[in-house]
């Protein structure tokens, strides 16, 4: 494709500069990935998360950049093509949809944004689809699936270059649906314009990314973007919002939207509901009722934040005519999504459980769950990232303190912040709970935070290991290094059965 057809798409083009018949082969935001013929575009920095791209441009050019899209004057070689725009980032989005034209008109594309639930919801659509006998592909915070193939990306919601580039493959295979994660700061970068949604889903709004949206009505103002994105056209070929009537934010995207809307909800009127909930440390059992027709589900998942999670996915289904019979059967076959409430038994006489939980309220949901079925002590091992919103640490620390008969204090992703740090703003809300001293333990090696509980844990008792979940690294003083709460976990049990 020539530089020439791609800008005529572009309305804020300032100015082109050299031969704009230039054949493109690609495009790429970053000069290291820079590849003979590809057009390399500029886009700004954005502090703490990512470089400013126009300083790069002689090293994408010495790459063998094509062309180069900028916002601003460039020192590069005079003979290389630019094109000067007003925003580098929707330039970006659109002309990486357009390069590989638009994939996602080829597919139905569901996307899912909340605070917490996104993975497990993905992974529950991705799950029914796929009992139909449909294709599918799946974009998130685990994996990227593309036919067989697992792939892994820095970003949950992937930079444009790579998300069209994935979808594009999925259309090449006849993919039928592509289930999406979409996040809040996916969003407001514009990653996902040109991105056509057959639906939007959302499961809840709750205290997170403040250390980049500052507030929580810009937090809710972004994800809102998604819904308001979403197409005009009625019918069955049109779009759909699926929301939680439960969470109050639902009411401000559903006046953002032109989609049509579906609900589904516990506590409050709804399209979809469930009632009659039974909880367990093995699964969950409720009746789902839609439209007159209800159904007893058994829900190979622990907790009421996963039935929230299945309603979401049972409503998304609805919409595409799957019958809440077939969803009932279908969901009996999942299998637990990987550090989401994640039992680890090596045949211990307790309950341990991985979880992602790294926000209050995710937390809250998971102590939560495991007080209403533990017959003895909850004990909690968990700490927050560093250079992350600091104001949910002692919030986090109230809520354990409510609910927990022990808890380890320990680091999670320090990155560059001092885990002491990190602890002592969480034991704020310990303390504040009214938690005796001997209850707790702040101890900065996490490995050996893990250890610390499984020893304490005995017969009854629950352990939950929080905040990392599916992550096999640990961020320490900016570097990488490998870490698995599960393969921790494992040695800790089997070093404490060689002592009995």
């Amino acid at each position: 494709m020539h530089l020439k057809e791609m800008t005529a798409h572009l309305l804020d083009v300032l100015r082109i500069e050299g031969d704009d018949t230039v054949e493109i082969t690609g495009i790429q935001m970053d000069s290291r990935n820079i590849r003979p013929g590809e057009l390399f575009v500029c886009i700004p920095g954005v502090d703490g998360i990512l470089e400013d791209r126009h300083p790069f441009v002689q090293d994408a050019v010495s790459q063998g950049a094509a062309a180069l899209v900028v916002e601003r004057e460039v020192d590069a070689d005079a003979g290389i093509p630019r094109v000067c725009v007003k925003d580098a980032r929707y330039a970006l989005a659109s002309l990486s949809a357009l390069y590989y034209d638009f994939p996602s008109r080829r597919m139905k594309v569901i996307g899912i944004t909340g605070t917490n639930g996104k993975t497990t919801t993905s992974h529950l659509i991705d799950h029914l689809l796929r009992h139909q006998g449909l294709t599918t592909g799946i974009m998130g915070n685990i994996f990227t699936r593309i036919g067989s193939e697992k792939v892994t990306f820095a970003n949950n919601t992937q930079e444009p270059p790579d998300l069209q580039r994935n979808l594009r493959k999925m259309a090449d295979m006849h993919t039928d649906y592509c289930v999406m994660e979409v996040t809040s700061q996916g969003l407001d970068l514009g990653r996902v314009i040109g991105t056509r949604f057959r639906t939007a889903v959302f499961t809840n709004l709750t205290q997170d990314h403040l250390d980049y949206h500052h507030t929580m009505e810009a937090y809710k103002e972004a994800k809102g973007r998604l819904f308001a994105r979403l197409g005009n056209a009625a019918g069955p070929e049109g779009s759909f919002a699926v929301l939680n009537a439960d969470d109050a934010a639902s009411e401000y995207f559903r006046k953002q939207t032109a989609a049509q809307v579906i609900t589904y909800g516990i506590s409050k009127d709804a399209d979809v509901t469930a009632t009659d909930i039974r909880l367990t440390s093995a699964g969950t059992e409720c009746t789902v009722s839609f439209r007159g027709k209800s159904e007893r589900v058994q829900l190979p998942l622990v907790g009421l934040f996963n039935v929230y999670n299945m309603l979401a996915a049972f409503s998304t289904l609805l919409i595409e005519g799957i019958s809440l019979t077939s969803l009932a059967e279908g969901i009996k076959k999942m299998k637990p999504v990987k550090g989401r409430m994640e039992m680890v038994d090596a045949g211990q006489n307790f309950a341990v459980f991985i979880d992602y939980a790294h926000t209050p309220d995710g937390l809250e949901e998971s102590l939560r769950t495991v007080r209403e079925f533990a017959r003895g002590k909850v004990i909690v091992v968990f700490g927050c990232g560093g250079d992350r919103d600091r104001a949910k640490r002692p919030v986090m620390g109230s809520i354990a303190g409510r609910y927990c008969d022990r808890i380890i204090l320990t680091s999670d992703n320090p990155r560059n912040e001092n885990p002491t740090t990190i602890m002592l703003d969480i034991r704020q809300g310990l303390e504040a709970s009214g938690l005796s001293v001997d209850r707790y333990e702040m101890i900065e090696d996490r490995n050996e935070g893990i250890r610390r509980a499984i020893q304490w844990a005995d017969l009854d008792d629950v352990v939950i290991v929080a905040g990392k979940g599916h992550e096999t690294y640990q961020i320490i003083r900016g570097r990488s290094h490998p870490f698995d709460d599960r393969q921790v976990v494992l040695e800790a049990l089997a070093e404490k059965a060689s002592k009995l």
